[in-house]
């Protein structure tokens, strides 16, 4: 496509090129000088107006497909939701559940546990990871490490008549003082197709680590340095606690697994966010459908995108609980613990950290 063709001006000016009394009626050369610089400056514009509007449908297509999928229920619970208790009038906390569930290796073990509270005037969040080996000593439990309660309560769906589900959420509401309103149980498979529908995820490995296991085909080989990691290595990331290797690498705890947690889901905030992240938004939840269940409602999933689609990551605070490892498990730091429950009851009821009321953002 001849772009510059229509930057020029009309024939009848005399101004474009070629033989006869055109050439000889500007001497000076300033009509020459004159269109090329408006011939740049439209294209300037042009360019401009092309990526506005890109971007404005970008997100026209992106709400409309949210529409589409949450109208057709296939994502969410096809239940209606109260105005009143939408994600973009009353703080929410949600449990995450990240499984040890793939293919060649199924389990209902919680590698990764989470509890996030979200406050819509203040479009913030607070997210507090707990260790998979700590010890839960609550009234009412069996004392044992809290990775293995969703499995426990899974295995006793059929007999106790509670889902697996509900029985977290009350456990943990337990567990941390506060009341847990959904959660959300994605397993490996699920976290993979996330990374690689994004086009990876830049993380800085912080050392070496290799792990090869043939029973379930783990096989970690990452190196110290800045990488964008695929689904298959990002999970490896996440999920490294020692090596098997000669010579081995450095060994990693409970505590630096939480951290590279909440690193990955910081950095993948980020390129959802992304123009990129939004094209692919589609792909993104068509992804996770086979690899999730959740008991939030898809009016309510629809109220949380609107309310948080563009929280600030500086606006998500990550509180990470750590203990002593004391084999087999990790006995947590009360005082961690109570900093925690409060982190979450603050953002729950909208108290800064310096316990003044927190300001509304405009």
């Amino acid at each position: 496509m001849n772009t510059s063709k229509g930057s020029l001006p009309p024939r009848s000016n005399g101004q474009q090129g070629g033989r006869g009394s055109q050439n000889r009626t500007a001497p000076q050369g300033k009509p020459k000088k004159k269109v090329k610089k408006r011939g740049f400056f439209a294209r300037l514009v042009r360019l401009l107006l092309v990526l506005i509007l890109i971007a404005v449908l970008a997100a026209l297509g992106y709400a409309g497909f949210l529409y589409f999928k949450f109208e057709k229920g296939g994502f969410g619970v096809d239940q209606s939701v109260e105005s009143g208790q939408l994600a973009s009038a009353k703080p929410l906390t949600l449990l995450l559940l990240g499984t040890d569930n793939r293919p060649k290796h199924p389990s209902n073990l919680t590698d990764v546990i989470m509890v996030a509270a979200l406050n819509p005037e203040t479009k913030s969040a607070t997210v507090v990871s707990l260790p998979r080996d700590t010890y839960v000593e609550l009234s009412g439990y069996k004392k044992t490490k809290i990775n293995a309660f969703y499995a426990r309560f899974k295995a006793k769906e059929e007999s106790s008549g509670i889902l697996a589900e509900d029985e977290m959420k009350t456990m943990m509401s337990k567990y941390l003082d506060i009341d847990v309103d959904y959660v959300t149980v994605l397993d490996f498979q699920g976290f993979r197709d996330i990374v690689d529908e994004l086009g990876g995820v830049d993380v800085n490995i912080s050392a070496d680590m290799c792990y090869t296991d043939s029973v379930d085909g783990t096989d970690i080989n990452l190196k110290k340095g800045p990488a964008e990691l695929n689904g298959d290595d990002a999970l490896d990331y996440v999920r490294y606690r020692k090596s098997n290797c000669s010579p081995k690498t450095e060994a990693s705890d409970d505590f630096d697994r939480n951290k590279r947690q909440n690193e990955v889901l910081n950095a993948l905030v980020g390129q959802m966010q992304s123009l990129g992240g939004v094209l692919k938004i589609g792909k993104v939840l068509d992804a996770v459908d086979n690899n999730l269940e959740t008991d939030i409602e898809n009016a309510q999933i629809k109220s949380m995108i609107a309310t948080y689609w563009k929280i600030s990551k500086e606006n998500i605070e990550f509180v990470p609980v750590t203990g002593t490892w004391r084999s087999p498990y990790v006995y947590i730091n009360d005082e961690e613990l109570e900093n925690a429950k409060k982190s979450l009851h603050d953002r729950i009821t909208g108290v800064a950290a310096d316990g003044a009321a927190a300001a509304e953002t405009p």
